[in-house]
């Protein structure tokens, strides 16, 4: 068995390398996003098998956040998140997009209802329909 460092690879799957950047919980996930259309390399459409290299960029969608990073290092496997931010370097451009999405989304949540009706308001919005009944 031999052991790699990160700086000795020259290339890496992607699934593997996007698995081990901690972009996706599992390798089986990264590659049902790559498959999906979620990753785009270099500009272009991507396979689970696609070779990485240091410099290559991609575009990651994973839900409702939108990354675009460069690729730093290379590895192929996964190890603490400290060690994975160092994977990789995400543009400003991407990193304010994402802030302000989140600053969005909390803006839309604060007018959602908090929690569920209690017991005594689900009976007066049984009453309120009572109304209309007649």
């Amino acid at each position: 068995m031999r052991s790699e460092s990160v700086n000795l690879l020259n290339e890496v799957r992607a699934d593997v390398w996007l698995w081990a950047a901690r972009f996706f919980k599992t390798r089986s996930v990264a590659k049902q996003a790559i498959e999906g259309g979620k990753v785009d390399v270099n500009g272009g459409s991507c396979k689970p098998a696609k070779t990485l290299h240091a410099g290559d960029r991609l575009k990651i969608s994973r839900g409702e956040e939108r990354f675009e990073i460069e690729v730093v290092a290379l590895a192929e496997r996964r190890g603490p998140a400290s060690d994975a931010q160092q994977l990789y370097r995400e543009t400003e451009a991407s990193r304010m997009a994402r802030e302000a999405a989140v600053a969005q989304r909390r803006l839309i949540g604060a007018n959602a209802p908090s929690s569920r009706p209690n017991k005594r308001a689900r009976r007066l919005i049984r009453a309120l329909g009572d109304i209309d009944a007649f």
